[in-house]
Formats: C-alpha cells, structure tokens, sequence
C-alpha cells in the first residue's frame, strides 16, 4: 500500500523519518522504492545513496496527475518496500491552496498520511493538533503519528495518553540526537556525496529506527502498492515521439558542481534509443566526442567557480558545441555560460561568456511557473504552454543593457539569433521575459520535467537527429 510522510510544517522531521526507514530497509535486506514529493533534488539524493534505489520525485504540479500516478506504480511495483516523503506542511500547496502538496498528492495516489510531529515543549495539547489534521479533510487518511524530539518516558507517556484518547496510534518516538540533525546549506540538505561517513550513519540511523519506531506497524504500511503494472513505454509516451533508428548519443554532465537532475530524463532517453553519457565537467576534460547533444543541469556552480574558471578544456569544448550542436542549460548550468559568477568569498571569476551576462548572489526565488514560449526553440515550439519550477539565489547583471535580440550564434547550418524563451508567470509574482533561445539552444532559470513532457523530448530528438 505505501504511505506518505507527512507534518505540520516544515522542519517537523519528514526527511529525517524517512531516512530512518530507508536505514532500516537497506540493513535489514529490503529493497525500498522511496519517492519525494514535490521538486526537490537534494532529500531524492540522499534517500537513493541510502536505499541503492533511485528517489523519483512526484510532482503533479509539474508532472501531471496521470504521469504521478503510473510513475508510482511502475516504480514502486518493483520494490518490497514504498514510502512517499511530502513536502512542507501537509495541506500546502501553490498560494494558500492545497493543489500539489502531501495531501493532494496521498489522495491522488489513495495513500494514508503517516504524520511526524515535533514534539517538544508539547504535551496534551498535541490530541487538538493531530485531531485538527483529522477533521480538516475528511477524505484524507492518518495511519498514525511519530513523535520528534521526545526525551523522556514521562513526556512519551504524557504524549501518547493524550493521543490514545483519540484514537490515534502512535508509531514511534524519537529522541533528540546529533545524529537525526542532517547537515544544510542554502537550499536545502547537503548533497548525499558531501555528507561524510555515509555507510557510519546508515548503520546508525538504522538502529535508531529499530529502537524508537513501531517496526512491525511500520513493516505493513510499507508494502508496495497493489496497482496495475505500468510498461515503460507507455510511462514515457514512447508511442508518441518519432525518432530516427540510427544511434544517437548525448551528454549530461554529472559531477560535484551540476547534480540537481531528474533521473527520469535518462529513463526517458534510454527508453527510446539514445545512449546517454555522464560527463565531468569539472575535471576538465572535453565534452565526449561522440555526443551530439549536451545537458548542463542545475548545482552548485558558484562552489567552484575557480575550478570551473580554470577547466579550459572543458569550457572551449562547450564552446565550440554551441556553434554546432544542441546545448541544453537550466539554472546552475546556465551560470557558466555567462561572462562571469561570483563566487560564496565574493571573488568573481571568468566564465564560458556565450551569454551576455554576469551572475552574483541574490534573493531567494522560488516556485511553479507557467510559461509561454515566445518562438520557436530546442524545447518548444512558439505559442506552446509549459509549467516548469524555479528555485536559486542568483541576479544576472546584463550590462550593458542588450536589447530583444541578444547575441549571435553562428549555428552550423544557418545563422539565428537568441530570443527571449518565454514569457514566465506565477503565483503573486510579475511577469517578466526569461532565457535564451533557438533551435539549437536552450538555457534558462527554470527547471523542467522531460520525461512527463513528451513535446520536449519531441523537439530534442528533432534537433539530434540534425546531427
């Protein structure tokens, strides 16, 4: 059946609960398909390093509700074990609406919510908390509540009679300890390869799972969902996208720097018969020779940015691409096609300079957009409606102003030039004019969703197959 991990708020515990399970699972012998709700890179990265299984996220905002049903199911069907991590609170969504959050996910998908609660400083007071949850959405299922931060058995007893008298079971009671504290930066965890000591603290949050949850409930909730088997083909529209038979290969790159990526997209690729490449940017090598595409993802650029700026091999690969082969760049990926980014110190360090800009820190931007394509490009097709999300803390500084028609790329076989992409719009936000664009090229703050777009994957496949 599966269940969905789901809080108050924020910072109530989701992830670490579900690292806790994903532990368990990965020592007691148990494959575990985990999935996260929501856009989010970092927790998927996490709970795959944990389970050997990869995090896929389910997002019906971004994804659809037919893509975030059959991916549960194609998925979670060949595991044991399933759980969904929710996101935020459990009735929030876009605005003060409910439209993508845990709830509208776990009835979406028919799953009861597993509540995690931060207890501390709680008492009996917590039984009018849990029963509001109850009440609010009667269609909404609660298997139980797991207390956080309970560090005593008085407070435990005092917790669980107030809940026992109203029908609530609880399912286990976590103490406070430095190792159910995971390490943060700006937009969220750590990425699982800069957590140190990994395999230690499975082994650890392990036995904390084993001593301080209700396993044997825990165990039942758990089983994998009943649903019909979904066939890869038909989970990414293979049925809809033509494509040439000759070989074609792309590369993404994957290192240290660029790793917020959705796994689906190689799923997709793959399903359809291209072969893709990981490609480490940093360690300066050029793009692999037999690519005939390329996608830089999103990361953590402005942590190494010296490196980068010193990866010439690298950078006059990209380069010498863009003159003639397909480059796809969202967010983090797009930073270092600009002129220059200014690094965590403040230090500012040249760039790929293909884009007419300089990036430097700046305030948080964050959520869905909806998005209109303003001509004809690597992704869409001028007119074409998307949702995509964008999460990061950058400014791009384009001085000296530029005008609509930004740069020239002297393009294999014709010479365009690079539009804006789309008009973005958004929940209490302006609308504004965003990107880079043309048939050849695309690169852009927003992040989308590949695999559960198959008008995207039409128009790559397109571009390649120019090759």
């Amino acid at each position: 059946m599966a269940f969905v991990i789901g809080a108050p708020a924020s910072n109530n515990g989701k992830t670490i609960l579900s690292i806790l399970i994903s532990s368990w699972a990965h020592k007691a012998g148990k494959r575990i398909q985990t999935f996260k709700v929501g856009p989010d890179y970092l927790d998927p990265q996490i709970l795959t390093a944990i389970s050997g299984v990869t995090c896929k996220n389910l997002d019906p905002v971004l994804c659809g509700n037919d893509w975030v049903i059959n991916s549960f199911h194609h998925y979670g069907k060949s595991s044991e074990l399933a759980l969904v991590e929710g996101v935020m609170g459990v009735f929030d969504g876009i605005g003060s609406s409910s439209k993508g959050s845990t709830a509208y996910l776990a009835k979406l998908l028919h799953l009861p919510v597993l509540l995690i609660i931060d207890a501390h400083g709680q008492a009996g007071s917590i039984a009018a908390l849990v029963k509001g949850f109850l009440e609010f959405d009667l269609d909404l299922t609660i298997a139980g509540v797991v207390l956080n931060n309970v560090n005593s058995n008085r407070h435990k007893k005092l917790l669980t009679d107030a809940l026992s008298k109203i029908n609530i079971k609880v399912l286990g009671c976590l103490p406070s300890n430095d190792y159910l504290s995971i390490p943060s930066k700006s937009l969220g965890l750590k990425p699982a390869h800069e957590i140190k000591s990994l395999n230690e603290l499975i082994n650890r949050w392990a036995i904390i799972a084993e001593n301080h949850l209700d396993i044997t409930s825990l165990k039942q909730l758990l089983k994998h969902p009943n649903g019909q088997n979904i066939h890869v083909e038909n989970l990414f529209h293979q049925h809809k996208i033509n494509f040439s038979n000759q070989k074609k290969t792309i590369a993404i790159v994957q290192d240290n720097a660029f790793h917020f990526r959705y796994p689906e997209t190689k799923d997709c690729l793959n399903a359809i018969g291209i072969e893709t490449i990981d490609w480490e940017l940093i360690a300066d090598k050029p793009v692999p020779k037999d690519a005939v595409g390329l996608i830089i993802p999103g990361g953590f650029p402005e942590q190494f940015a010296e490196e980068i700026s010193q990866c010439q091999r690298s950078l006059d690969s990209i380069r010498e691409f863009f003159y003639k082969k397909p480059i796809y760049a969202e967010c983090g990926g797009m930073l270092i096609l600009g002129k220059s980014l200014i690094d965590t110190n403040g230090k500012r360090y040249p760039m790929a300079k293909l884009l007419p800009f300089s990036a430097r820190e700046g305030n948080l931007k964050v959520g869905y957009r909806n998005l209109k394509s303003l001509t004809n490009s690597l992704v869409a097709d001028k007119g074409e409606i998307l949702v995509g999300h964008e999460f990061h803390r950058w400014e791009l500084d384009l001085r000296p102003k530029v005008n609509e028609e930004m740069t020239q790329a002297k393009l294999g076989y014709k010479t365009e030039l690079l539009k804006h992409s789309w008009e973005v719009s958004g929940w209490e936000i302006e609308t504004k004019k965003e990107g880079w664009s043309n048939k050849l090229f695309h690169a852009s703050w927003i992040h989308l969703h590949w695999a559960s777009t198959p008008s995207i994957i039409q128009k790559w496949c397109n571009a390649i197959s120019l090759e």
